[in-house]
């Protein structure tokens, strides 16, 4: 059996597991705060420990906070700032904009490694492969993904349109949240998630990531449903098929 070590990175931690093909836990989750700075050589560093923790694995998937092209990582907004929320540093963003991550995981794990986005890793575990399935997970920043008919498209960063006045990525993100509260932060993701919808026109609406469980059934617009924050970890299993 092929056991899979998904890393579901964030803005405000990174997690890991060891799945088996089905996708169940071979073993507990491990999680570390995302350090701050954090180049590309602080950030394998810290993955290192990280899955140190876990079993034995054969291959690994890794969900990553940016656009992913060719394995590299492209506009890293998440990771180019010296401290959490903070503007954003130049240099780091430089450090890691075409930064050759799949290659550098691999090379660090050694074993096969698949890069893809951390929302498209999320879509993977959602999503039912029949028509147009939309996925958006609200941390740090907003992530989005987009699946048609149980292709994963390739990746779009569709919160960083024009929404009230700035972006999505912002107008929903965490600093918004605790700066407007839970109520008005409620009030402009339902906004967005229409906005989104007149779009899209998807089938479905996967609601995810770490700020889903502020949500209530009431923000929600139709064909919307609220999925486990685990499914960042569980994707790692699927994105394998979907890669192909």
């Amino acid at each position: 059996m092929t056991s899979t070590l998904a890393l579901d990175v964030g803005g405000s931690g990174i997690k890991a597991m060891v799945l088996d093909e089905l996708g169940i836990p071979i073993a507990e989750r491990s999680r570390v705060e995302t350090p701050y700075p954090c180049p590309p050589e602080l950030f394998l560093e810290t993955v290192k420990g990280l899955v140190a923790e876990q079993p034995s694995f054969d291959r690994a998937s890794v969900g990553f906070p940016a656009m992913v092209r060719d394995g590299r990582t492209l506009r890293v907004v998440a990771f180019a700032r010296a401290e959490k929320g903070g503007p954003q540093a130049p240099e780091l963003f430089a450090l890691w904009d075409g930064f050759a991550l799949q290659q550098a995981m691999q090379s660090l794990l050694n074993v096969p490694t698949l890069l893809i986005n951390d929302a498209d890793m999320q879509g993977c575990a959602v999503v039912e492969g029949s028509g147009m399935e939309f996925v958006i997970t609200l941390g740090t920043g907003i992530g989005t993904a987009v699946f048609h008919n149980g292709h994963m498209l390739p990746h779009m960063e569709l919160s960083h349109g024009e929404f009230a006045g700035t972006s999505i990525d912002i107008a929903i993100g965490d600093a918004q949240r605790k700066e407007l509260g839970n109520k008005a932060w409620r009030s402009l993701v339902t906004k967005a998630l229409v906005d989104l919808d007149s779009k899209l026109f998807p089938d479905r609406i996967f609601v995810g990531g770490g700020n889903a469980k502020h949500l209530r059934e009431d923000d929600l617009i139709t064909g919307c449903e609220i999925v486990p924050n685990t499914a960042g970890l569980i994707g790692g299993v699927r994105a394998w098929d979907f890669a192909q």
